[in-house]
């Protein structure tokens, strides 16, 4: 991924609740025949003590239907975005508009993306592990959670036997969170509250994010 200096994130703090709040990546992989293939998956980046190269693993799971988890062979590599909000920025916002002129319009965003090596798996106690690990995840902040155990078994292993599970080994991280930081704390004000009064609910977030960074 191409990331200006001004734009890049390194600190965990930062990368690990951004893609735990994203909830899901477009997983990107290529068939034998160098055809792109991307699935949109809920998913889950467990991370534990950080060794060199190897950043945890982002669980996923797809449907067998889906043509691109047969075409992913050992050892294929793979590629999870995961994105966050995103903002048109107009010049109207900067110092420079009406003197020397010399401002364009550009975009505003937060993405991460995981690259390693993906493996797939039907193995019936994996994926009820993921289902259920996922689930946990998404119905935690509910007033009356859902818990797997509550489906009927024999369902529920129907469902299971419908599903392969998707595992990205993550070796590399980036992260980048283009904020305006490369302009003016005056600029970046004035885009800010643009943004905040924008009828978009993304640019309102991106508002928010940049409000945290003045």
């Amino acid at each position: 991924m191409y990331i200006p200096k001004h734009f890049e994130i390194t600190e965990w703090s930062q990368i690990l609740p951004f893609v735990a709040e994203a909830r899901s990546a477009d997983l990107i992989t290529v068939d034998s025949s160098g055809q792109p293939l991307a699935t949109l998956m809920p998913c889950n980046w467990i991370v534990g003590e950080i060794f060199e190269d190897e950043y945890g693993w982002l669980l996923m799971h797809m449907s067998k239907a889906n043509e691109q988890w047969k075409s992913i062979l050992p050892g294929a590599k793979g590629l999870a975005i995961i994105r966050g909000p995103q903002a048109y920025i107009s010049p109207t916002n900067y110092e420079h508009k009406t003197t020397d002129h010399k401002v364009v319009p550009t975009w505003n965003y937060q993405a991460v993306h995981l690259s390693g090596t993906v493996e797939i798996s039907e193995d019936i106690e994996v994926l009820r592990g993921i289902v259920t690990d996922l689930t946990q995840v998404h119905e935690a902040g509910r007033e009356k959670s859902w818990s797997a155990s509550e489906s009927d078994p024999t369902y529920f292993e129907a469902q299971l036997r419908g599903i392969v599970a998707v595992t990205l080994k993550v070796t590399k991280v980036e992260a980048v969170y283009k904020l305006s930081q490369n302009r003016s704390a005056e600029d970046r004000k004035r885009i800010a509250d643009d943004l905040s009064n924008s009828a978009l609910p993304e640019e309102r977030l991106i508002a928010e994010q940049m409000k945290r960074q003045l």
